[in-house]
Order: C-alpha cells, then sequence, then structure tokens
C-alpha cells in the first residue's frame, strides 16, 4: 500500500468512537496528524489521551456555523489535507410513523452534516498538491432497509453528492470517494442489539444474528476494516479513485 504524504492534516469527524475512532488511530499510525471532531468532548478527549488523535473539536456537524468555526480553529494550526466525514446517526421507524422531523433530523445530521463539513474545507485543499475527501455512507446508501427509509435516503443522498463533487473535482488533486459499511460492531449497533433484547426477549446471540444474517460472511464488520479501506483511499496510490462508493460488507452488495 502506497502511504501518505508527509505528515497530511486530517480531520475525522465523528472521531471519539466506534468508525470514527478507529479511522483517526489508523491515520495516526500513517503519519497524519490527525484532528477528532464531534458532539462529546468527553469521548474526543478520551481519544486523543489514548493517541489515536493528536486534536479535538467540539461541534454538531448539523450546525453549520459551530463546524465551521471548528474547521476554521482546526485548519489555523495546519491547513486541512484529509476530511473523513463519518458521523452520523441512525434512527429506526416504519415508514407510516416516519414524520417529517424524522426525516429531518437523518438528513440534517448524515447528509447536510457531510455537505457542512466539505464546504468549511475544500476551499483551502483545492488548490493544494493533495487531498482527500472520504464520506462515510453505508450499505443503505446503496440498497433499501426496511424501518430505516430517511436513514437509507440520507446515505443515498451522501453517494450522490460524493459521485457528483468528484466529477468537479477531477482536475484537481483532490479525490472524493465514500465507503459503506455493512453493519458494524460498534455501539451503534451494540444499542440495537440492546433494544432487539428488550423488546422481543432474544438472547444478545440470537440479536446479533438479526445484523449478521445480512452479511454473507455471518458476521458484523469490524471498525478497523473499515479503516484500512479509508486509509487506502487517503494513500499517494489510490489518486486515479474517485467517485466511488466502497462496499465493506462481506459481499453484500
Amino acid at each position: 500500500m502506497s502511504g501518505l504524504p508527509h505528515s497530511p492534516h486530517a480531520l475525522v469527524t465523528g472521531g471519539g468512537r466506534g468508525i470514527g475512532r478507529a479511522i483517526a488511530a489508523s491515520l495516526v499510525g500513517a503519519g497524519a496528524i490527525v484532528t477528532v471532531l464531534g458532539r462529546n468532548a468527553a469521548s474526543l478527549a478520551e481519544a486523543v489521551d489514548a493517541g489515536a488523535a493528536h486534536f479535538a473539536a467540539v461541534a454538531d456537524v448539523s450546525d453549520e456555523t459551530s463546524l465551521k468555526a471548528a474547521i476554521s480553529e482546526a485548519s489555523a494550526r495546519q491547513p486541512i489535507d484529509i476530511l473523513i466525514a463519518n458521523a452520523g446517526s441512525a434512527e429506526s421507524a416504519p415508514f407510516a410513523k416516519s414524520d417529517a422531523a424524522l426525516f429531518a433530523r437523518m438528513m440534517d445530521v448524515n447528509f447536510m452534516g457531510v455537505v457542512h463539513a466539505v464546504r468549511a474545507v475544500l476551499p483551502g485543499m483545492k488548490d493544494r498538491p493533495y487531498g482527500r475527501i472520504v464520506a462515510v455512507a453505508s450499505t443503505a446508501g446503496l440498497k433499501g432497509y426496511a424501518y430505516v427509509s430517511a436513514y437509507s435516503a440520507a446515505k443515498h443522498a451522501v453517494i450522490g453528492l460524493v459521485r457528483s463533487l468528484a466529477i468537479e473535482m477531477a482536475g484537481s488533486n483532490v479525490t472524493v470517494n465514500a465507503v459503506c459499511p455493512g453493519f458494524t460492531d460498534t455501539d451503534l449497533v451494540a444499542g440495537s442489539i440492546e433494544n432487539i433484547m428488550n423488546k422481543t426477549g432474544r438472547s444478545r446471540e440470537q440479536a446479533i444474528a438479526e445484523f449478521a444474517k445480512h452479511n454473507p460472511q455471518g458476521r458484523l464488520i469490524a471498525p478497523q476494516e473499515v479503516a484500512d479501506a479509508v486509509l487506502w483511499l487517503c494513500g499517494d496510490g489510490a489518486g486515479a479513485i474517485t467517485g466511488q462508493a466502497i462496499a465493506v460488507a462481506g459481499g453484500e452488495v
């Protein structure tokens, strides 16, 4: 695998836990200077203390003003070369019970959060000799799942954004891609597993199987597997890879 350029500055939204933290730690290991951004100051500070990042910034990606201010402060330390737009949230409900507010919440965090972050970093990135934008979408951006129509719609929108922006940026040194994990072994999925256990009386193993059944390999994806795909996309050897939505899902899609 070709490595990163010398000490690029990477910003990882939602970088305090789960997939985001695994990505941040992998980038640190590859020689990047990493700033993690999110809403939970404690988890961000823990990531920095554990060596998974160098700096932390507190902001809500759905709040364009606060996000722009946090990114501006991070950029002042060193221009941002890599953006990993990872922050997101998931809510489930039948479509008939998915009101406009639910759709707005899913779009604000999962889609507009990516838009706001890209808008904040792109002006300073596009004229530099190297730039990488990677959105962490989902297999729900490549196919449908029952009971998550709002989440799936938002993730489909992310992939549309990535494909369009990649074409606009093709004449620059910036590549724009998405990775699309299947159900991943994170605290987000752990919460869903607890909900299944509480509502149905199933065992933890049975609840996990409800998610793992979507993966032909019969398991949950490890956060590090997603991080490995992201790290490759950020490397020198992936300069010709842009506009792609790469599934990390054991053959599900």
